[in-house]
């Protein structure tokens, strides 16, 4: 009798802790937080449920000495691994991986400085002194005679490095972290706002920049509810380099993916 009472407040119990945890994910998303907290809130929901469980569970057998000590281990290492294993399904934060992203940022605030500028002089010229004693081999090598052709290292290196205005908007979209609002290619967003595969039949790259950095101007259908809440921040115009934000509207007016249906956008002003 007192098992099968125990196994209905199991069952109770269980069903308002699954109950708990999907009202807290519900709240949770409605206040957009990220997922991995969402999924963090309903763990917490089920092992507060675990522990409510425990009060009403019979008392077990009485241990004492060797087997007490035993006993303890093994709870002990069960509940270890019980969260150890957890950990280990969510998804972990690399710190390398942020730190590379601040270093994208800096080295092109740091190039548009007057330090960055001297830094870049001072490579060049150390670059062009190991091409002249290069060049200067290889005239000994052939007497002095000989025609030497030099390759312009500098040149190509500068005009790699300058890339794809395209490319380089992707970076930006990378950057700015725009996946956490917008969903591009079947991944990223949180519903905050539209989906951006089709932007680019969408409006005009002139469209695009006036959005990015007046946010307020535009609206996509259907997220009244976002853009009275600004879900968009304006401080791109304050955050990005012109250049930047211009190679952001290349790479977004490069989106013309037909077959996703991206909102509407809405003049407002």
């Amino acid at each position: 009798m007192a098992n099968q009472s125990f196994t209905k407040n199991v069952l109770k119990k269980t069903t308002i802790g699954i109950i708990t945890g999907v009202i807290l994910v519900v709240v949770a998303q409605q206040t957009h937080f990220p997922q991995i907290f969402q999924i963090m809130f309903f763990i917490y929901a089920m092992l507060g449920t675990f522990v409510f469980i425990l009060l009403d569970a019979p008392p077990m057998k009485r241990l004492e000495g060797v087997k007490a000590v035993g006993a303890l281990l093994v709870f002990y290492i069960l509940l270890s691994g019980l969260y150890i294993a957890g950990a280990s399904i969510l998804p972990q934060f690399d710190p390398t991986i942020e730190a590379g992203k601040i270093e994208k940022v800096l080295k092109r605030r740091k190039a548009a400085t007057e330090q960055g500028k001297a830094d870049e002089l001072i490579a060049r010229a150390k670059d062009l002194n190991e091409r002249a004693k290069a060049i200067s081999k290889q005239l000994a090598s052939f007497g002095g005679a000989a025609k030497v052709e030099v390759v312009e290292g500098a040149g190509a290196a500068s005009g790699a490095a300058s890339g794809d205005i395209v490319a380089l908007g992707k970076e930006q979209w990378e950057l700015q972290e725009c996946y956490n609002c917008h969903k591009l290619f079947g991944s990223g967003g949180k519903k905050r706002g539209p989906v951006m595969d089709n932007i680019g039949n969408l409006m005009t790259p002139e469209q695009l920049k006036e959005k990015i950095l007046y946010p307020k101007k535009w609206k996509a259908e259907g997220f009244d509810k976002q853009y009275k809440k600004g879900k968009m921040p304006d401080k791109y115009r304050d955050l990005m380099f012109d250049e930047e934000i211009d190679a952001l509207v290349a790479f977004l007016a490069s989106l013309k993916d037909t077959s996703v249906t991206t909102p509407k956008p809405i003049k407002m002003y």
